[in-house]
C-alpha cells in the first residue's frame, strides 16, 4: 500500500474540507419489551438496561406515540430493516427518506463486544463519521439486523480492513488537532514540513491501533458463522435490543421488493409501539 499516497489525499481533505431472537420473554430474562404492531405482523424487542439513554429514548417516544404511522423506510435483504423516520408518516409514494429525526441525538453507548451485530439485534441508526466523530446516535432512527453468514476468511478479511478504517480515523483525528498548522503550510506551500508532519501523525495512529487492534471474539465468529449478522457495524453503532418474537415478520420485511433508494415499494407501517410493563 502507498501510504505516503494515501495520507496525503486524507491530510488534504481534512484541510480543505471543515452526512451516511427468538424466543418470549420469560420471568428470568431481564429488560423492558416493546410490541411494534406492523402490517406484516408482530414483533417483540426486549431492551438492553446497560445502554439505559437508548432504552429510555424509545421507551419515551413509544408512548408518545411517535413512531405510530411511521414507515419501514429502508430495506436492504441480507442486511437490515430500518425504521423511525416521522416523516414518513404522510410521505408521497415517491419521496426519499431517512433525513427526519428529533432534533436531538444520544450519546453512543457501546457495550462491546457483549453487544454486536448478529442477526436479530436492535441498533442505532446515526450521521456518518464525517459529520458524527463521537458516532452519536440518531434520535428516533433504529434497525433491526437480519444480515448473512460468513466464512472464516471472509471473517479475517474484515478484521483487517477494519482495522485499516480504524487506522485512517486515528489518523484524521489527530490531523483535526493540527488544523491551523496545515493550513500554515499549505498556504506557504511547506511541503517538506507538510510530509513530516504527515509522517509524524501515521506512525503515531499506527501505535494507537497496535495497542488495541479490532478483533472477533471467539462467541462473535460463532455466531456470525452460524446464524449471521453484520459484522462490519461491530464498534460503529450502538446495538441496544434484541428481537425475542417475530424474527419471522422481521424476515418478510426484508424480502419486499424496493426501489433504488432501498425504500419498499409496499408501504410497511409500524402501527404502534407498545411498552409492555
Amino acid at each position: 500500500m502507498n501510504k505516503t499516497f494515501l495520507y496525503t489525499i486524507c491530510i488534504i481533505t481534512i484541510a480543505i474540507c471543515g452526512f451516511t431472537a427468538c424466543n418470549k420473554k420469560n420471568k428470568n430474562m431481564e429488560g423492558t419489551v416493546l410490541l411494534l404492531e406492523t402490517t406484516k405482523g408482530d414483533i417483540r424487542l426486549r431492551l438492553f438496561d446497560d445502554t439505559p439513554k437508548h432504552r429510555d429514548n424509545i421507551i419515551k417516544l413509544a408512548k408518545e406515540g411517535f413512531y405510530d404511522g411511521t414507515l419501514f423506510h429502508r430495506v436492504i435483504k441480507d442486511f437490515m430493516i430500518q425504521a423511525g423516520d416521522p416523516e414518513s408518516k404522510h410521505a408521497s409514494d415517491t419521496a426519499t427518506l431517512g433525513s427526519g429525526d428529533t432534533g436531538y441525538t444520544i450519546p453512543a453507548e457501546f457495550v462491546y463486544p457483549k453487544y454486536f451485530h448478529r442477526r436479530g439485534v436492535l441498533s442505532a441508526a446515526r450521521m456518518g463519521d464525517d459529520v458524527n466523530p463521537n458516532k452519536e446516535s440518531s434520535g428516533c432512527q433504529f434497525y433491526i439486523v437480519t444480515g448473512k453468514v460468513f466464512k472464516e476468511a471472509e471473517l479475517d478479511a474484515l478484521e483487517s480492513q477494519m482495522n485499516q478504517n480504524m487506522l485512517h480515523s486515528e489518523f484524521n483525528r489527530l490531523a483535526r488537532q493540527h488544523m491551523k498548522e496545515i493550513f500554515l503550510m499549505r498556504k506557504n506551500s511547506d511541503s517538506t514540513g507538510l510530509k513530516k508532519l504527515q509522517d509524524e501523525l501515521i506512525e503515531q495512529a499506527e501505535k494507537i491501533v497496535l495497542q488495541n487492534p479490532f478483533r472477533f471474539t471467539e462467541e462473535q465468529r460463532n455466531a456470525y458463522k452460524t446464524v449471521g449478522g453484520a459484522p462490519h457495524l461491530d464498534g460503529q453503532y450502538t446495538v441496544f435490543g434484541e428481537v425475542i418474537e417475530g424474527m419471522d415478520v422481521v424476515n418478510r420485511i426484508q424480502d419486499v421488493k424496493t426501489n433504488r433508494a432501498d425504500r419498499p415499494l409496499e408501504n410497511i407501517v409500524i402501527k404502534k409501539i407498545t411498552v409492555e410493563e
